[in-house]
């Protein structure tokens, strides 16, 4: 089973799709920051980083993933957002 969640931003809908049996863990190392998955979590982080690069999708637009909202328990949050100021 694959979960989509559609997010609003300044009126244009995005949807985020984790694929079946995604597993992502983050941990803060103090001065590195370790993104652990299986191929399912990976494909599911690039999507995800797909779906914010859309033409479209507004600056600032964000996606928030925490323990046991999309990331392994004992993980650390991760917020992936588009930054298109230089």
């Amino acid at each position: 089973m694959t979960t989509h969640v559609s997010a609003v931003a300044d009126g244009t809908t995005r949807v985020f799709t984790w694929e079946e049996g995604a597993r992502i863990k983050v941990r803060n190392l103090g001065s590195e920051i370790v993104i652990e998955a299986n191929a399912a979590g990976l494909k599911t982080l690039a999507s995800h980083l797909l779906t914010l690069a859309q033409d479209g999708t507004p600056d600032g637009a964000h996606l928030h993933l925490e323990e046991n909202n999309g990331l392994e328990e004992g993980s650390v949050g991760l917020v992936l957002e588009r930054c298109d100021d230089e």
